[in-house]
């Protein structure tokens, strides 16, 4: 649809909506009480221009003025993705996700789109493994509009029979799309093997058997389950007045009992070893090292981040300096990490032509043990930490990534930092807890995973 963008999985790389690097450091730390926690209705004053407001409903709303825009991002968060699903109806969250924008009791398809394209505004949306998000960005005067836009689209989608059969096309397509994107792929292809049979492993979009057999009933029986005021973050940042906010909000809440999301379950075996996939076409071999990094709320999520970034974070970094500058043998090399509530993952990709493999392999496999053994050099972590805080505060300039670091505080059940509380963070993590970061990386635990062309 026009306008509006899907993520198609949560494919690990820095600015992601399941984010590692400063995106991730910036939406708080563990090891305090959450700042949500609060007496229903009331509004708390999170930092300057910070504001949170838990509903009776249970719904969380959090905003963060910026008087120095005239536009504002919001968004609605539902605690319900791909990782929740039953394996028969795989990619149903997904399939959710677009089928909400075909229309409502009040908007046809268009009338969603135009009410806030009309003002020079966007809409977005994605599933992750634990969310599913609706969002909008308009200039000054339409935040009403966008509220109702997301309020309709949330609570009052009309799931009709013939729009299924269309926008299912859709999903195949995209489906399709994936498979012919080597980069994207691999990504997929590697979670299933690292995760195992666990649903963090399992394809965001579904497959097509999966997706084919997903009727109406289906997709009103989970929209009744997870898209509840209960389940619902709504978080929203630039020229705004929070107080107008929660009433917006609040006047366009469906009045439905408490249905939580099930708890999900962390992982009982890791996948390791290489495995090689071939498929047709293409002339590059794309690869994905991974092994079992630490949860959203882990202690070590700072350091994992830190040597992530030292490891493949930029053009300083380890892979980029040795693989692409010294040896030539890729142009796409870095480091990525994922953080979920029950798991996570931390590794590296590189995409190089099938003639140099094995020594892009070789080379990255190497550096990965010499991480692992020998850690960080003393003023590699000061360098690494001084880019880290320069990075988070580049990442959080616009009124969207402000709008996203509030969503994952309430997400996360994590205590509100200002900025400069997580920069003393990033400085206090601890020589030993770098040295466990850089030990999840050895080879010898690693799940490889090798994209060729068949």
């Amino acid at each position: 649809m026009a306008g509006r963008t899907e993520k198609l999985s949560e494919r690990p790389v820095p600015g992601g909506e399941n984010p590692a690097g400063p995106a991730a450091v910036a939406s708080g730390s563990p090891g305090a009480p959450a700042a949500e926690v609060s007496e229903a209705g009331a509004t708390r004053v999170l930092d300057s221009g910070v504001r949170m407001t838990v509903l009776p409903s249970g719904a969380r709303v959090l905003s963060e003025r910026m008087d120095s825009v005239r536009s504002a991002a919001v968004g609605f968060w539902f605690r319900s993705g791909s990782a929740h699903e039953h394996q028969a109806l795989a990619g149903i969250s997904h399939l959710l996700e677009h089928m909400v924008f075909k229309g409502t009791t009040r908007r046809s398809a268009r009338e969603l789109a135009l009410a806030v394209e009309g003002l020079g505004g966007s809409l977005d949306a994605y599933t992750s493994h634990e969310h599913t998000s609706f969002l909008a960005r308009v200039p000054d005067g339409g935040l009403e509009t966008a509220v109702d836009v997301l309020a309709d689209l949330s609570f009052a989608p009309r799931l009709a029979e013939a729009d299924l059969e269309l926008e299912r096309e859709v999903v195949l397509e995209e489906v399709a799309r994936v498979e012919d994107t080597p980069d994207d792929l691999v990504f997929d292809l590697h979670a299933e093997f690292l995760f195992d049979d666990h649903p963090y492993g399992a394809p965001i979009l579904g497959r097509p058997e999966t997706v084919a057999g997903i009727g109406v009933a289906d997709l009103r029986l989970l929209h009744e389950a997870a898209f509840r005021p209960s389940n619902l973050v709504v978080a929203a940042a630039g020229y705004l007045d929070h107080e107008a906010l929660v009433e917006l909000v609040a006047e366009r809440l469906p009045a439905v009992d408490v249905h939580p999301v099930p708890e999900l379950k962390a992982p009982a075996r890791w996948g390791r070893g290489t495995r090689s996939e071939a498929r047709p076409g293409g002339s590059q071999a794309h690869l994905v090292a991974g092994a079992a990094g630490v949860p959203w709320s882990d202690p070590l999520r700072e350091a994992t981040i830190i040597v992530g970034t030292a490891l493949g974070g930029g053009m300083t970094s380890r892979l980029f300096q040795r693989i692409r500058e010294e040896l030539g043998l890729a142009y796409a090399v870095f480091s990525w990490q994922s953080f979920y509530q029950k798991a996570g993952a931390v590794g590296a990709y590189l995409g190089t032509r099938i003639e140099s493999l094995d020594r892009a392999r070789d080379a990255l496999l190497d550096e990965l043990r010499l991480l692992a053994v020998n850690g960080l050099q003393q003023e590699e972590d000061r360098e690494t930490r001084t880019q880290l805080r320069g990075q988070l505060l580049l990442a959080l300039e616009s009124p969207s990534a402000r709008m996203h670091r509030l969503a994952a505080i309430a997400l996360q059940d994590e205590p509100y930092r200002s900025l400069d509380e997580v920069g003393r963070r990033i400085d206090a993590v601890t020589p030993q807890q770098i040295r466990e970061a850089c030990e999840m990386l050895h080879p010898d635990g690693l799940a490889v995973l090798e994209l060729v062309p068949a």
